[in-house]
């Protein structure tokens, strides 16, 4: 079986010589739904938006189904990123457009940029939106505007147009960072149950170790842009949560919003 995901000694160095990444290597597996931890500024989303090209990395190379992202251009870019799906932490939404018309923004990498301009989507786009919205129990709100929703049912609707592009990978930075405990459960609950349906890895930037541990398959901890920790969650000691975070295990808050 073939890696879906592959870093190859990535380095990200920014203009101010602070390195995001640090020689990073490491592969994700389909199925595999694996929690980035580490402290602020340890390269959790340099790492994340490397994966997509939302960053550009200076050196080494990142794998997309054996294709390298990190050089594509162009036609190519393009279609390597239809394999990738986001969610992101301010749900990225445009928020003078409905429910529907949002989820629908999913199917763009696949369109013309005439059609996309025009909206111009398929009726069968238009179905499985809906029964992705359904799935999530959005269906009642197809035409609510996304600006009148709540933090937790715009997070829903980035999930929704993620799982939308029918993406291999699916990326999320920090997802459940702007919401309440219980909305924040509600969210890694439909996030990992979608992914373990559909057989799509997941890549995910947690602030919280227990939500870590509790959902993730495997954990890596980064430190100053270097993979510090890639194991299971049984592997994840005081000692380790120490290395990673450079600190005490006292002075952590390791049951952060636990859920």
């Amino acid at each position: 079986m073939a890696s879906l995901l592959t870093f190859q000694d990535v380095s990200k160095v920014y203009r101010n010589g602070v390195h995001g990444l640090n020689h990073v290597t490491f592969s994700v597996w389909p199925g595999e739904f694996v929690a980035v931890i580490g402290p602020s500024g340890a390269g959790k989303s340099t790492l994340l938006r490397s994966i997509n090209r939302l960053h550009n990395v200076t050196g080494g190379h990142i794998l997309i189904v054996g294709e390298d992202i990190s050089r594509a251009r162009g036609r190519h870019l393009r279609m390597l990123r239809r394999q990738i799906g986001m969610i992101f932490q301010n749900y990225n939404l445009v928020y003078r457009l409905s429910v529907l018309q949002n989820v629908l923004h999913g199917r763009l990498g696949y369109m013309s940029s005439v059609q996309g301009m025009l909206g111009r989507y398929c009726e069968e786009d238009k179905r499985k939106a809906i029964g992705i919205l359904r799935e999530i129990d959005m269906g009642d709100f197809l035409n609510t505007r996304a600006a009148d929703l709540s933090g937790g049912q715009k997070q829903r609707v980035g999930i929704a147009r993620a799982f939308m592009q029918e993406p291999q990978i699916l990326l999320c930075d920090e997802p459940i960072a702007s919401l309440d405990p219980s909305s924040a459960k509600i969210i890694m609950d439909m996030i990992f149950a979608m992914a373990s349906r559909r057989r799509i890895a997941c890549v995910v930037n947690l602030h919280q170790i227990d939500v870590a541990a509790a959902y993730a398959s495997r954990i890596i901890g980064l430190r100053k842009g270097k993979i510090v920790f890639d194991g299971t969650p049984g592997e994840l000691t005081d000692g380790v949560i120490e290395q990673i975070y450079g600190t005490a295990i006292s002075q952590l808050n390791v049951k952060e919003r636990a859920i």
